[in-house]
């Protein structure tokens, strides 16, 4: 399978080269490409990653946007690219170290085998396992409830709605109108959302939580009435095509 990994970075001058240098040697021999956008960085989040293209023996594409595009508007670039490079899949990474690049190969791996199309990280897998991984309290409140109620909404029961980690098969993003999404963080949501209207199949595996110096720029709660707006919107659309 042609396998890609999507970077997003945004300010991440601090955290990007330890993110790559983290990638597994085994699984990085088994990658067709790596795309880091960067999303019209305030510091030198785009040098550090030309300058780490020019040492590594990684298949690396460095992307500069000018204007800032929004979490979901830079995965919309990367899924794009994924399409247009007939990738098989492509795995989402974030630039700031939260998701640990060391369970890459574990993502992918329920696809690979056939038994999935779409791969979510869940953190909240294990019970305590996100508070002792440095979950601040309130958010780890918020997650709970907020997948409680979608997954009322949504007929599922995913364990976590909430983490950045996914992979996908590029067929299940062909199958979507990802582009119509939100170029905010309730991208994440729009996507579980299609996906499961699209009855793609859906595979959670156990990742770690990490919460180090990374500076959190959702809004709590505009992100929380937006993603139960899309989810109780889907609930209510009897085709499931609301997307």
């Amino acid at each position: 399978m042609k396998i890609g990994v999507l970077v997003v970075a945004y300010n991440a001058q601090e955290t990007l080269s330890r993110v790559l240098d983290r990638i597994p040697v085994d699984f990085a021999k088994q990658v067709d490409s790596i795309l880091v956008c960067d999303d019209a960085s305030t510091d030198e989040t785009h040098n550090v990653g030309l300058l780490y293209q020019s040492n590594s023996q990684l298949p690396l594409t460095i992307v500069h946007h000018e204007i800032n595009l929004g979490y979901g508007g830079n995965q919309k670039t990367g899924y794009q690219w994924a399409l247009e490079k007939n990738l098989d899949l492509v795995v989402l990474l974030h630039g700031d170290g939260q998701y640990a690049p060391e369970y890459l190969p574990q993502m992918v791996a329920p696809i690979i085998s056939g038994h999935a199309d779409v791969v979510f990280g869940s953190r909240m897998i294990t019970q305590g396992g996100a508070r002792q991984g440095g979950m601040p309290l309130y958010k780890f409140v918020g997650n709970k409830i907020l997948t409680a109620l979608q997954n009322r909404l949504a007929n599922v029961s995913l364990t976590e709605w909430h983490s950045g980690y996914r992979a996908y098969s590029v067929a299940a993003l062909r199958k979507v109108n990802f582009l119509k999404n939100s170029n905010y963080f309730d991208f994440d949501s729009q996507i579980i959302l299609q996906m499961i209207g699209a009855r793609q199949r859906i595979v959670e595996i156990e990742i770690p939580t990490f919460y180090g110096d990374e500076i959190s720029r959702v809004n709590g709660v505009k992100y929380g009435i937006k993603i139960l707006i899309h989810t109780l919107k889907f609930r209510l659309s009897s085709n499931k095509s609301y997307f």
